[in-house]
């Protein structure tokens, strides 16, 4: 299993308070998680990346983000603490890596990139192996050569580059990105249903062109919980406390931070609302968030009692899961849009 992060902000934020000094920060939680249910591996030791976007844009370096991976362990880079200390940015992906499709190699280290997008994944496509070739033999000339490594993330990566009507574009419209998402998730489930795979599929997604995110929290399952993920919002995110003692302070009603992670970044359990499971969640370039559900034959409504019964033992015997513990789920608006694969 991975973790990871996102961080939108209308401020840029100093890459440490995310990455090295919150004592449950993402690298820390590869060591050393307390809040993470996992029955298979403890440790996120197979590499780790960051990306961000500048603060202030410069024509001569381009609009696409940085990107700063290493197969070694994010805990142990010297370099990813140096440079933590000393880069901001108001918009941030971090992930760290445990290998379940694909090698130990650079090419297989999250985030992605092409152009302005960046995209990360945690989970896994059940078969993959079996729906390989297919999804390949679907991907244009161009898209296909811009996949280096071999994991299943990538690669689909590279099927929602296909859905967009040009993914070299400078500037795409918060709902290209959503449309993309969804049909990327519709393709995936398409293939397994035609290969005959029946083990559920985990799907959290994100992808960003540097002014919209969009996040998946989605599972192939009717009956099974997805991979967790939460989010957090506020005014500051800031040390309380020594140690590494973070949390997120709300002074009024605006949103100047957004924090979308796998886990928890604090022990501050009114900080965190769990993102509710076969939904998207959509950050605006003006900061608004919206958590819609992804309408197909795996979405139940929070009105049937189904959906409060999801099994966890799916999840969670991957390491995909993190405990509800006086965490409340999201309650979606009444009036919310659903999106329908």
């Amino acid at each position: 299993m991975c973790r990871f992060v996102i961080y939108k902000g209308t401020s840029p934020v100093q890459l440490s308070h995310l990455l090295t000094r919150p004592c449950h920060s993402i690298i820390n939680q590869a060591f050393d998680s307390r809040l993470r249910l996992d029955h298979r591996r403890p440790i996120n030791g197979d590499g780790f990346g960051v990306g961000w976007y500048d603060s202030i844009h410069d024509e001569e370096l381009g609009s696409q983000p940085c990107i700063f991976t290493s197969v070694s362990p994010a805990w142990n880079n010297a370099n990813l603490i140096r440079l933590a200390e000393k880069i901001k940015s108001p918009l941030v992906f971090g992930h760290v890596r445990a290998t379940t499709t694909g090698s130990l190699s650079l090419d297989n280290c999250h985030p992605f990139t092409y152009g302005k997008l960046m995209f990360m994944h945690n989970g896994g496509i059940a078969g993959f192996h079996l729906i390989k070739r297919r999804l390949q033999a679907d991907l244009s000339d161009d898209v296909f050569n811009i996949v280096q490594g071999n994991t299943d993330s990538e690669c689909a990566f590279a099927l929602l580059l296909s859905k967009l009507p040009d993914p070299k574009a400078k500037s795409f419209t918060t709902r290209s990105l959503q449309q993309a998402m969804l049909d990327t998730i519709a393709t995936l489930n398409l293939y397994a249903e035609q290969a005959g795979i029946t083990e559920p599929s985990l799907m959290n997604f994100c992808v960003t062109d540097g002014e919209s995110v969009i996040a998946t929290r989605y599972i192939s399952s009717r009956h099974d919980e997805a991979a967790s993920l939460w989010f957090s919002s506020g005014t500051t995110f800031s040390e309380y406390a020594q140690g590494g003692h973070y949390r997120m302070a709300k002074a009024d009603k605006r949103e100047n931070i957004i924090m979308i992670a796998s886990e928890p970044l604090t022990f501050e359990k009114a900080d965190w609302m769990e993102i509710r499971t076969n939904n998207m969640v959509v950050i605006t370039p003006k900061m608004n968030l919206l958590q819609i559900p992804i309408v197909d034959k795996f979405y139940v409504s929070p009105s049937d009692p189904a959906a409060l019964n999801r099994d966890t033992d799916f999840a969670a015997a991957k390491g995909f899961l993190s405990p509800r513990i006086a965490m409340a789920p999201v309650q979606p608006r009444e009036n919310a849009p659903q999106l329908s694969i």
